[in-house]
């Protein structure tokens, strides 16, 4: 019976309950005109370089059926990774997909990670208007 616990034991991380990669940013949609999560759009995150003066993408992602992305910018210890960042939100395929006219083809969002805290960056969205703020 000890043998059977200790195999039994040992396959636990194989059965994924290993800890998961931890992720300093995350972002959610809610289209506010129709009360529903906006799945399917493009959210591009971008890095801004002080000396160079530009932008550096960092990564490009779809939100899910629940209208997020979880996994932006890995983790990197208590430091985090400071700096300005941009979230462009390509909201016009979205809505052309839903037959909706619109009036912002896509929404840049601009931030500063300070730490290492999680940062979760949101937005409201509507085909005429949209609002974003610090989430948790």
């Amino acid at each position: 019976m000890k043998t059977l616990f200790i195999c039994l034991l040992s396959l636990l991380p194989l059965l994924g309950l290993a800890q998961a990669p931890q992720y300093q940013l995350s972002t959610h949609i809610l289209n506010i005109s129709t009360g529903a999560p906006a799945p399917g759009v493009t959210v591009r995150l971008e890095k801004y370089d002080p000396v160079k003066k530009t932008w550096a993408t960092v990564g490009e992602k779809k939100t899910d059926a629940a209208g997020r992305i979880a996994d932006f910018l890995p983790a990197s210890g208590k430091a985090g990774s400071p700096g300005t960042y941009k979230l462009t939100f390509l909201t016009q395929p979205y809505f052309e997909a839903q037959k909706q006219a619109s009036f912002y083809p896509y929404i840049d969002v601009v931030f500063e990670i300070k730490d290492g805290a999680h940062y979760h960056v949101p937005i409201t969205l509507s085909p005429f208007g949209y609002s974003t703020y610090r989430g948790s």
